[in-house]
């Protein structure tokens, strides 16, 4: 389906949950966020239900974000559900990679084809630093892991102020050493003005010009623009109507939101 500006758009990306075992400095406030109760969240049953519709529309790819989608109980009866919609080419998980490791063969036996893993540095130290008490082993575990299912891997590196150039060149060797992509992503802020990267040097976040995504948030919200304030509430007794509008609805450019954080929508 067309947007406004006549973008496809093609692809959903589904946070299942806000909730997160890391509390990244970019990301979490230190203190969290407050916990949604189990009924504030969409179940997977209407989480498929949503993504059928989408295909109907257009939607080929689906990502599932969070928060961590990993800490949300039966995450690959989720998967399963979405492989089953016809349409859907590509089911993939954004992922911190710490509880990997012993989802990583059943993720792969539910249908899930990628796997993106963040991973901003390769010093414990600096890791455990920007994460607020992460080890970067488990990471490390969860990646090999998923390779050795057969998984193809990108890494997400958020490349902030501080992040140095041998940082970014240790990734690279370590990426090339695997045969995983490196995705670089500019640091940014939901609450200051989009910024437009040159695509030479951060795959992340895209232009707005080429922009295919709109997302539905966990507690059952589309977002037509990260970047933006603009919600639709999603009716299921009208899920057509509610993506038709949220597709509708999605503005040129991005600009601020200030009625979310970072771990409410996924990235």
């Amino acid at each position: 389906m067309l947007d406004s500006y006549n973008r496809e758009i093609s692809y959903l990306r589904i946070s299942v949950t806000d909730r997160c075992n890391l509390r990244c400095l970019y990301c979490m406030p230190p203190e969290g966020i407050r916990k949604k109760d189990h009924s504030d969240c969409l179940s997977y049953e209407q989480i498929a239900s949503i993504a059928s519709v989408a295909a109907e529309l257009g939607i080929e790819k689906i990502r599932l974000t969070g928060g961590e989608p990993l800490v949300r109980s039966g995450i690959e009866e989720l998967v399963k559900m979405l492989r089953g919609i016809s349409g859907i080419a590509t089911i993939a998980m954004t992922t911190n990679g710490q509880l990997l490791d012993s989802h990583a063969v059943s993720l792969k036996e539910a249908g899930l084809d990628s796997l993106n893993i963040s991973l901003d540095t390769l010093d414990k130290e600096r890791y455990a630093c920007l994460t607020r008490g992460g080890e970067i082993s488990r990471v490390l575990t969860g990646i090999d892991a998923a390779l050795a299912c057969g998984f193809p891997v990108k890494i997400n590196m958020v490349v902030s102020g501080g992040t140095t150039a041998g940082e970014i060149s240790d990734m690279e060797d370590f990426c090339r050493s695997k045969g995983m992509k490196l995705q670089k992503i500019k640091e940014y802020s939901l609450k200051k003005d989009k910024q437009e990267n040159d695509d030479f040097v951060y795959q992340r976040p895209p232009p707005c010009s080429r922009c295919n995504r709109i997302r539905l948030l966990s507690d059952g919200r589309l977002k037509p623009c990260l970047h933006s304030d603009r919600e639709i509430k999603i009716d299921m007794d009208d899920i057509r109507g509610s993506l038709r509008e949220a597709i509708e609805n999605k503005p040129r450019c991005g600009s601020v939101c200030n009625t979310r954080d970072m771990a409410e929508i996924g990235g």
